[in-house]
């Protein structure tokens, strides 16, 4: 996830607590979904669209962390 932003992603898991949480959050869903895709996991489609949906969410607001941070 952003590899342009890799190098500000490590600087800001080491000092951020706020970005860190949600960073570690969207792994989390990450994968839960996947976990879920597979049938590792119980989950309807429905449950999976919606952490698809929360995962996308917290996706963005990294991004505007970061590209925030970068300038």
């Amino acid at each position: 996830m952003f590899p342009e932003y890799r190098d500000l992603i490590t600087q800001l898991k080491g000092h951020d607590h706020h970005f860190t949480r949600l960073f570690d959050k969207h792994n989390a869903l990450d994968q839960t979904i996947k976990n879920m895709e597979a049938g590792i996991e119980p989950g309807t489609q429905f449950e999976i669209e919606q952490l698809k949906k929360e995962k996308l969410l917290l996706k963005d607001e990294l991004y505007d962390i970061l590209r925030k941070a970068s300038v």
